[in-house]
């Protein structure tokens, strides 16, 4: 059944505080699931999530475009001296996966796009004109979590992440940051999560972190006005930044309590340095960009997880799995219903029909309350070109042309709105 909630429930508005453990719900509703041959902490997609996840990424590509920012691929191997020259290999190599022997070199499974895409600019020359450059990649890296602390969507070994990377001169980067705090807003807004709090995050004690002051000096007051003019609540936290930099930390909490980071946006100084990286300034000479990190929807398995985790199932129409269903009231409508569900689908809509032969009309109506939008057909709705909408909120519309319906929920659908109805 289309999307449909565990014995037939459905978040009330009474019930909208209340969290559902994803990693219970997400299989219950055949978003996804694990295997002992695939392994701990590899979950795979089916048919539903597989939905989900798409609308996700085509909805964050689409902000990333007409933000400026422009899309590459990259490989998720790369050889253990990138990771070397990075910092990753001497400071992080305790979370990535041993080096693999092939054809006489060592290559690695990496832990994080931003040695790629230093190594993406660095393959061509730039000029100061050309900065800001923004390139972004929905790409997999892969982290060796220990099996004690994987869990569902959180905590996986395979990420897909939503990661970019902003090649600018010292005087854009408050900008830039700003701009992908804005960016992280608007997406939140669209997929109706909270952030819980927002973090500062700095460095601690011991060796994690790389070794040069000043440039985490500059990084700090960079972020920390960037949080300052943003007006945003945030708390700083010592041994949270990554070993290259400080990073503000967009956190969630989950149906336990428990806190995890899905957004971020950091400044670097330091991989610059490191690949050598310039750009050709105005005076003719050689400049070193800074590298702002940011990461507007996180991975898409933590954000998932915090989707289901808020929404338990019903998601944003945009997000739904089934966003339609239609229920002609007997054989008669079936005709007009197939028709109907055309006329959804041409529209873009994801879309269902649930004949009689599979119910009453009110055992059917229950079945898919999880849908955004239940469109009835009955015999005068099918003599007037007309359709009787129910929304998953319970509110019956009155009977409305089928096209403006369909029109109506399309441009909601497009609009990413997080409403049911607008009127």
């Amino acid at each position: 059944m289309p999307g449909a909630f565990p014995c037939g429930h459905s978040p009330s508005s009474s019930e909208e505080t209340h969290m559902y453990d994803h990693r219970k719900l997400g299989r219950e509703l055949g978003l996804f699931d694990t295997d002992p041959l695939i392994g701990s902490g590899l979950p795979y997609w089916l048919p539903d999530g597989a939905i989900v996840r798409h609308s996700l990424e085509e909805y964050i590509r689409a902000v990333e475009r007409r933000a400026g920012y422009r899309h590459v691929y990259s490989p998720v191997l790369g050889k253990r001296e990138l990771y070397e020259i990075s910092g990753h290999w001497s400071h992080y190599s305790d979370d990535m996966y041993p080096a693999m022997d092939l054809g006489g070199e060592q290559v690695v499974l990496r832990p994080s796009l931003c040695p790629h895409h230093a190594v993406i600019y660095r393959s061509r020359s730039h000029s100061y004109r050309e900065l800001p450059l923004r390139l972004a990649e929905l790409g997999g890296m892969y982290r060796s979590e220990l099996s004690g602390v994987l869990g569902g969507l959180t905590r996986v070994r395979c990420i897909q992440l939503n990661d970019a990377h902003i090649f600018c001169t010292l005087e854009q980067v408050a900008d830039e940051a700003a701009a992908a705090l804005d960016l992280i807003a608007a997406a939140y807004r669209a997929m109706g999560i909270t952030a819980s709090r927002y973090r500062l995050s700095l460095p601690g004690p011991g060796g994690k972190y790389i070794a040069a002051p000043e440039k985490w000096q500059r990084s700090i007051k960079l972020l920390t006005e960037v949080l300052d003019r943003s007006g945003l609540p945030y708390e700083s936290a010592d041994g949270e930044a990554a070993f290259y930099g400080p990073k503000i930390d967009i956190q969630v909490v989950d149906h336990a309590g428990r806190e995890a980071t899905l957004s971020t946006v950091q400044i670097d100084f330091h991989q610059p340095e490191q690949f050598d990286l310039h750009y050709i300034g105005a005076d003719g000479a050689k400049h070193r960009p800074v590298m702002v990190h940011r990461s507007i929807i996180g991975s898409v398995e933590r954000a998932v997880a915090q989707l289901i985790e808020v929404h338990g199932g019903a998601f944003p129409a945009w997000l739904a799995p089934v966003q339609v269903v239609v229920l002609p009231i007997s054989e008669t409508e079936e005709a007009a219903a197939a028709r109907l569900a055309e006329n959804c689908s041409d529209a873009g809509l994801r879309v269902a029909v649930i004949g009689a032969e599979a119910g009453s009309l009110g055992a059917r109506i229950r079945e898919n309350r999880s849908v955004p939008y239940q469109f009835v057909l009955g015999p005068a709705e099918t003599a007037n070109g007309a359709v009787a909408v129910r929304l998953r909120d319970g509110r019956r519309l009155p009977a409305q042309p089928a096209p403006e319906a369909v029109d109506r929920v399309r441009a909601l659908v497009e609009t990413h709105d997080t409403r049911l109805w607008a009127d």
